[in-house]
């Protein structure tokens, strides 16, 4: 499979999931907050609600398991050699290759997204009050923010979190030596700008989305920072002679809930685009920033009044639905905490959210979206090839109070083009 991703809404071709595991459960409320989570999640409930997505997606899709590609690697002796010396060095546990080198593929795979106890077999383990050696990666299934399909590459992120690197240094292994992937890896670790410096450069997922081929909307907040846009603008730079053009969201630095771009704005269809007005078109707005980068220069940088009135300059005429409603403010703000924005396409006009916000869905409906329920595709009892727009909905009573929708939860690494 050649990675291509030249739009945030051709029809899905594959996409990279993870099943919530054992990873969810090992969390407490005391370490919660340091794994980024305001609670901590009933799985069950959760595996549930997340079945329903990938019940959807299979309909749609080739759909490819993080733990399985993982654990194909691994199989590879020289591949699992240099992932467990990059994951021992970041954690600073020198000598613990030789201790996972003894496990099968599988259990590996499990190990480093689930986590490894540590033993209390001498005094200083006796008295760390950490449970594990290797920390669980509660948020793995939060796929979409540790690599980003970026044209025929793949972008790595670069996380805001210590706790969430591990991640990508399994997503990068994945990659570069998965046999299902033809890609070009594009690490930001790997920069060879001296302007930049490695450590201020911050690139999450949910705030890169692809317009178009040569259009990038991207927030820039508590988890991607100005320097991390300024990665990308040099690898356009360097990598393409034809006009290409990014646009910058600045995000509030709180609620929690404006973690992302993905939280606030997202693209539904050729001509529609979910958003959360308060911010995208509020009187006290935060900036939209428009750069042109053509022949190796950014030939023009400038402010925009907003994301959809900078879009439409470029050819890409959207027309917004109102995350919320438009009746309600509280409404608004109650929805868009529970990923009210956060839709994910299958194909244009076709994308999958929560059933929970209630008036956003009803906005959409208003707007010529045909609703159906997950359970009523995954049962056959309707297609979505039978519809021009649809939106499918999924359950999303637990799955929401871990802080993300469907866009965070899906990393996709094909989409079919565009007809604009």
């Amino acid at each position: 499979m050649q990675t291509s991703i030249n739009s945030e809404i051709g029809k899905l071709e594959g996409v990279v999931v993870h099943t919530p595991g054992a990873e969810v459960e090992n969390m407490t409320p005391e370490n919660a907050e340091r794994a980024l989570y305001s609670d901590i999640l009933n799985l069950s409930i959760a595996s549930r609600e997340y079945a329903q997505m990938i019940g959807v997606l299979r309909k749609t899709t080739q759909v490819l398991e993080v733990k399985k590609l993982l654990s194909d690697i691994l199989k590879n002796d020289t591949c699992k050699a240099q992932l467990l010396k990059d994951v021992c060095v970041h954690e600073q546990i020198p000598g613990l290759e030789d201790e996972l080198l003894q496990h099968n593929e599988e259990d590996l795979a499990a190990l480093l997204t689930e986590g490894l106890i540590l033993e209390k077999n001498n005094l200083t383990n006796y008295l760390n009050n950490e449970r594990f050696l290797l920390r669980p990666l509660h948020n793995l299934f939060f796929t979409r923010d540790s690599a980003m399909g970026m044209n025929q590459s793949m972008l790595i992120g670069k996380m805001a979190n210590p706790v969430r690197e591990r991640e990508t240094l399994i997503m990068e292994a994945i990659f570069k030596n998965h046999p299902v992937f033809e890609t070009q890896v594009v690490n930001p670790l790997n920069n060879k700008s001296s302007i930049l410096k490695s450590a201020q450069i911050k690139i999450e997922g949910g705030d890169f989305q692809v317009a178009r081929p040569d259009v990038f909307v991207i927030g820039t907040g508590m988890r991607t920072s100005t320097q991390g846009i300024d990665f990308i603008i040099e690898h356009i730079k360097q990598q393409k002679k034809e006009p290409h053009h990014i646009i910058v969201q600045e995000l509030p630095s709180t609620p929690e809930s404006f973690i992302h771009l993905d939280m606030i704005f997202t693209f539904l269809d050729v001509d529609t685009c979910m958003a959360y007005d308060p911010v995208i078109f509020g009187t006290s707005r935060f900036r939209t920033i428009h750069i042109q980068i053509e022949n190796g220069k950014v030939i023009k940088i400038g402010e925009e009044a907003n994301i959809p009135s900078a879009l439409r300059k470029l050819g890409i005429d959207l027309k917004s639905v109102s995350c919320g409603g438009k009746e309600d403010l509280w409404v608004q703000e109650r929805e868009q905490w529970h990923s009210g924005a956060n839709f994910f396409a299958l194909a244009p006009g076709k994308v999958i959210g929560y059933e929970r916000n209630v008036h956003t869905v009803e906005e959409l409906n208003k707007n010529g979206f045909e609703v159906l329920k997950a359970t009523d595709l995954t049962e056959n009892k309707v297609s979505i090839d039978d519809y021009k727009k649809c939106v499918v909905t999924i359950a999303g009573s637990e799955l929401a109070r871990g802080g993300g929708g469907a866009r965070c939860m899906t990393m996709p690494v094909r989409r079919a083009e565009v007809s604009w």
